[in-house]
């Protein structure tokens, strides 16, 4: 069957052939013409056979009819990603270059001025994402009255990234009779109730079964360690078939840092990430596209929507989390007829995610035997890693071991408590543990040696004799003593208790001549009576 056979303008097939199309992909042979008599339809195909071209193509024939008014598009179409409505809008541009139809571009990332200018003139195909879509509604600057045509493309995407309660606002919000058209790769449950609530009687084409992958992309999994993952990836990318590859990271943390590693490593990479600006990730796919890189790593916003011919390789550097992310990661390669090559670094952690994916897909990802073997050995030779003898802690002495526990006396056990209470200090210093490694070990006491008898000197005062006041006073610093409760008023002392103080040593005052003491707050037991 040729593009002819579908019942396109004379126009639109023009711009497919200057294009290099000459024949159509089965959805849309089965989709285009049913589009154009005005039916609903669910489109259900495989990434990269040409879903997008199957709305497109009949849409530019439908709009060709009428005028656009300012404010009030004739037709949505609604994307997940940014990536995705900018693909979609070059395929208006290339194959609508013989009709005169204005389009708009509604994403998050630039400057809404321009966008609401170009809403002001009049659009005949809007391209927005959900979020730009509500914002610019809520600020009164568009309005879905007009709209007789509505695309909702990669549907199982939008349930993904939460997108199908704004959705579901917007549908109220256009009018009850139009056109509703629905593409997606799989076909979730809540996708489908969404179809019974806001479609009339749609036609469902299937080209092929739900969440099943391009038969011309040759799958493997490559086996290896957390700590290989790198170098196997490197050696995967020296190989000289692989001309470009996207390799995709399950996050953007992880893009960041492998796209750096790669650079180091002397490779042309380059990385998208949903963090990025928009200008950066679009001039990044230009790099891509132009050849200037090779290698691009990218997060799953790139999983969708990156249409780019001749990608050779798919590399996952991480098991996808959702199983259905891994049959659009690998669409990225073997598009429009081509063939490709897909591997997957298999670690022991993602081997969960990996039989989920091959549950979806309906059979077993083979492994890649030589590049598996290989892999084993890059990580295990990044494991083992050498470490001098002199490097290592020497053990302990015997006599330096701790004690046992079970036959440790009482007055070894005090230090340990000591050491809980106080931690490591002067005690342990005047105790003799100085070494920190050696363990709880204590010295043994050492035996108290006797003070040798200081001579008398002959102006020593006798005990009972009374001493000079400058040598009482010295004798008594409250330092070389320990306090007493009765040194000074302490904090909660009431004023009853000093006036009981005050007395007592009042008291003892008039008991005889002056009192040896040091100030007002001299303790009882420093009170001496002096003799006559």
């Amino acid at each position: 069957m040729s593009f002819e056979a579908l019942g396109l303008s004379e126009e639109l097939l023009r711009a497919v052939d200057d294009s290099g199309y000459t024949t159509p992909s089965p959805i849309q042979a089965s989709a285009i013409p049913s589009v154009l008599m005005g039916r609903d339809i669910i489109g259900v195909a495989q990434t990269g056979t040409g879903k997008t071209a199957s709305f497109v193509l009949p849409m530019i024939d439908i709009l060709s009819q009428g005028r656009s008014r300012a404010r009030m598009p004739r037709s949505l179409i609604l994307e997940p990603t940014r990536e995705l409505a900018q693909q979609v809008s070059e395929n208006f541009v290339r194959y609508g270059k013989y009709h005169k139809l204005s389009m708009a571009l509604l994403i998050g990332g630039v400057q809404m001025g321009d966008q609401v200018a170009a809403l002001e003139k009049g659009v005949d195909v809007l391209i927005a994402t959900p979020g730009r879509l509500m914002d610019l509604f809520g600020r009164g600057k568009i309005l879905l009255t007009a709209c007789g045509l509505l695309v909702i493309d990669e549907a199982d995407r939008m349930l993904d990234m939460g997108f199908i309660p704004d959705i579901e606002e917007i549908c109220t919000k256009l009018p009850r009779e139009r056109q509703t058209l629905l593409f997606s790769a799989t076909m979730p449950g809540p996708i489908k109730k969404l179809a019974d609530r806001f479609m009339t009687d749609p036609k469902q084409i299937e080209v092929a079964r739900p969440a099943s992958t391009n038969a011309s992309i040759a799958q493997f999994a490559v086996e290896t360690t957390s700590r290989g993952k790198r170098a196997t990836l490197r050696k995967l990318l020296a190989d000289p078939e692989v001309r470009n590859a996207i390799v995709f990271c399950n996050r953007k943390r992880d893009v960041r840092e492998l796209a750096d590693v790669l650079k180091k490593a002397g490779l042309p990479a380059g990385q998208i990430h949903g963090d990025m600006e928009q200008a950066d990730r679009i001039r990044e796919l230009d790099r891509f596209k132009s050849g200037a890189i090779d290698i691009l790593v990218a997060s799953d916003v790139a999983a969708r929507g990156l249409d780019v011919p001749g990608v050779s390789h798919v590399i996952n550097y991480d098991v996808p989390h959702h199983a259905e992310d891994y049959v659009h990661r690998i669409g990225r390669t073997g598009r429009a007829g081509a063939t490709g090559i897909a591997y997957t670094l298999l670690t022991p952690e993602d081997a969960e995610n990996l039989r989920e994916v091959e549950k979806l897909i309906g059979h077993a990802v083979p492994r890649h035997g030589a590049n598996a073997a290989d892999a084993h050995e890059v990580s295990e030779a990044a494991e083992t890693i050498a470490v001098p003898t002199d490097a290592l802690p020497a053990e302990a002495a015997p006599d330096e071991a701790a004690p046992d526990p079970s036959t440790a006396s009482r007055s070894g056990d005090e230090p340990r408590k000591r050491r809980r209470r106080g931690g490591r200090g002067r005690k342990d210093k005047a105790e003799g543990r100085t070494d920190a490694t050696a363990g709880p070990a204590v010295a043994e006491p050492r035996a108290a040696e006797p003070r040798p008898a200081e001579p008398r000197r002959a102006d020593t005062p006798r005990p009972s004799e009374p001493r000079p006041r400058d040598d009482r006073a010295r004798d008594a610093r409250p330092s070389d003593r320990p306090r007493s409760r009765d040194d000074g008023p302490r904090r909660g002392d009431d004023h009853r208790s000093r006036d009981r103080r005050d007395d007592r040593r009042r008291d003892e005052r008039d008991d005889g001549p002056d009192v040896v003491g040091f100030g007002g707050e001299t303790p009882a037991f420093m009170l001496v009576r002096a003799t006559a």
